[in-house]
């Protein structure tokens, strides 16, 4: 079962009125039952509790390097691993972004940033495309920080670009502590996801492509 709103736009709006950029989608599975919050116009606040420690601590990072408001709750079958977990909030993150989003009007579209932690360095480059692509190009040296498996870093982004239609280019520059690389990619990929959703005040609400539709 999966629930989706949106907020109606006033009756009273200006023609040229944009709407709120805000989701809401709840996600329940045999394993998993997720809801996120989302409003991309928002401060950084954040709330997120999804029974995997170091996954809530990597979406913190993303509220507050993007000023995305972020609320988010889960609870899953961490008695047998973080995966299903980990895989269905990157899906429903996506979601959200996606619906938000809308037709993706006026937005910049594409955002990249390079964020430094300690000896890592993480560029990330992304566009909403409308077409979901991955390209992972982190070299995590250890299988756990903490009890979080690492794997699941890209299992979570693979999930956040097929389901927010994402082109997302993760690239590891330098780094050999497994937290601070992991860490360095989330901050970047919070403040390229910023960049690419601004409003871009020449595109005068059009859709930021030469085809016309994304």
């Amino acid at each position: 079962m999966q629930t989706l709103d949106r907020p109606p736009v006033p009756s009273n709006a200006a023609p040229d009125a944009r709407p709120d950029r805000i989701a809401t989608v709840h996600r329940v599975t045999g394993e998993t039952d997720v809801l996120v919050r989302l409003n991309v116009d928002g401060s950084g606040q954040c709330t997120v509790n999804t029974g995997v420690p170091f996954l809530d601590h990597m979406l913190h990072q993303i509220s507050s390097h993007g000023l995305f408001d972020l609320e988010i709750t889960a609870t899953g079958d961490i008695h047998i691993d973080d995966h299903h977990t980990n895989e269905d909030v990157g899906i429903t993150l996506g979601q959200a972004l996606g619906q938000a989003l809308g037709d993706r009007k006026g937005i910049v579209r594409f955002g990249h940033f390079i964020a430094p932690l300690d000896e890592a360095l993480v560029q990330v480059a992304l566009d909403f495309s409308g077409r979901p692509h991955l390209t992972y190009g982190l070299e995590i040296p250890t299988q756990r920080v903490g009890t979080y498996d690492t794997q699941l870093v890209r299992e979570f982004f693979v999930a956040v670009v097929n389901h927010s239609h994402m082109t997302l280019h993760l690239r590891q520059l330098d780094g050999i502590n497994s937290h601070h690389i992991i860490e360095a990619t989330f901050k970047a990929f919070a403040r390229a996801l910023r960049m690419a959703t601004e409003p871009d005040p020449r595109r005068g609400g059009t859709i930021p492509s030469s085809k016309g539709v994304l």
